[in-house]
């Protein structure tokens, strides 16, 4: 029987920030769509992500930040990526980030940032557009 092809996504939750409910409500939503989802938990290191990503095959890695450390984290993850040969990593986000921010961020790589008050839905079919499948 062939392997179906599905979109895998590690949700991060990087740094010193606690406040998890909100990345576990899109854990489970991307998961209730079908995606094969690998939270990582709590005060994960840059570098924990990326291992973890590459180890799992992820097509795309979600962070969820709202210490205020915003730059500092996807810089360090989208470096990490590069260096590792895995650019190909989509790399998307959520969290308390102000606009102010969000074009040096997609500057730098970020392919989507969502604020609070995006839908799962919303968030579910952005990933479903801009991930790719892997089987």
């Amino acid at each position: 029987m062939d392997a179906v092809p599905r979109i895998r996504v590690v949700i991060a939750k990087p740094g010193l920030d606690g406040h998890d409910r909100g990345v576990k409500i899109v854990a489970r939503a991307l998961r209730d769509a079908g995606m094969e989802v690998v939270y990582t938990g709590l005060h994960q290191t840059p570098e924990q992500i990326v291992r973890t990503a590459i180890q799992e095959d992820a097509a795309a890695i979600g962070l969820s930040v709202l210490s205020g450390a915003h730059m500092t984290l996807f810089a360090k993850v989208l470096e990490l990526l590069k260096d590792d040969d895995a650019g190909d990593i989509v790399v998307f986000g959520g969290g308390i980030i102000p606009e102010a921010d969000m074009p040096e961020l997609r500057r730098m790589g970020v392919a989507r940032i969502f604020t609070p008050g995006a839908t799962t839905q919303e968030i579910v079919e952005w990933v479903r557009s801009a991930v790719p499948a892997r089987v």
